[in-house]
């Protein structure tokens, strides 16, 4: 049997938002469905196929739509139309201080985050002192995340999303994390996992970033996808039709 090579297929996929014009009118209607509201359209029948290995870099404008297409990856909100398949684990180093409970010590948030990936505790375990090694947050790791900075958080949640294993890395621009030396640290684990074979892909408005990790890419605009080949031709693309058009 031929093993399927695909690793993210987004098919004819259309995502509407509904905006209401308070969070009271969003709760009353669950309850009454004549309550006013505007829709806004994140995606706009848009299709991608990303096989395994690949590297992929995605750049758009705020508001082209790349959000909400990573947060359908990773399973955070689901299609209005059309079909997402996922072969693999997902890490998303995407809001790195989301998805921390702070009422609990950055140790127990390792244990707290993998059981959200689907991980083992022996899993988990197995990589705890690999995980507290990379964040370098030293005694603090068993303090409650609430007591932690902003800095922190961003560093344990590199640490842990880029250290669980994942078959598809997605990044939201987060090399910036911590200071110069983290920053590099956090590329090099970048390119560790681009050289294990991992599925990438990249959100970044850095040429130089983008053609460090990526080969393939993919230009969004209004919640379509406008351009999808080279890195180095959909960041010319990106530069002549999205970025100077609106100059």
């Amino acid at each position: 049997m031929r093993e399927d090579m695909t690793s993210v297929q987004i098919k004819n996929v259309t995502k509407n938002y509904r905006l209401f014009k308070n969070e009271r009118n969003r709760f009353l209607s669950f309850f009454d469905k004549n309550i006013e509201y505007k829709e806004k359209k994140a995606l706009s029948n848009v299709s991608l196929k990303i096989n395994k290995g690949e590297l992929v870099a995605l750049f758009g404008k705020n508001g082209a739509g790349k959000s909400t297409l990573l947060k359908m990856i990773t399973g955070v909100v689901y299609p209005s139309e059309g079909i997402v398949r996922i072969n693999g684990r997902v890490g998303a180093l995407l809001e790195l201080t989301a998805g921390f409970d702070p009422e609990l010590t950055g140790r127990e948030n390792i244990y707290f985050r993998g059981d959200v990936f689907g991980m083992r505790e022996e899993e988990i375990k197995f990589l705890e002192d690999k995980i507290i090694d990379f964040a370098e947050i030293g005694e603090y790791i068993d303090q409650p995340v609430r007591t932690y900075s902003s800095g922190m958080k961003a560093r344990l949640g590199f640490a842990i999303n880029i250290n669980i294993e994942p078959d598809i890395l997605i990044v939201d621009e987060t090399l910036s994390v911590g200071d110069r030396a983290f920053r590099e640290k956090c590329r090099n684990a970048i390119t560790q996992k681009i050289y294990d074979g991992i599925t990438f892909i990249f959100v970044t408005h850095s040429l130089s970033d983008a053609k460090r990790f990526c080969k393939r890419g993919v230009v969004m605009k209004n919640g379509c996808i406008v351009f999808d080949g080279s890195v180095q031709d959909a960041a010319d693309f990106y530069n002549k039709n999205i970025l100077k058009q609106n100059k």
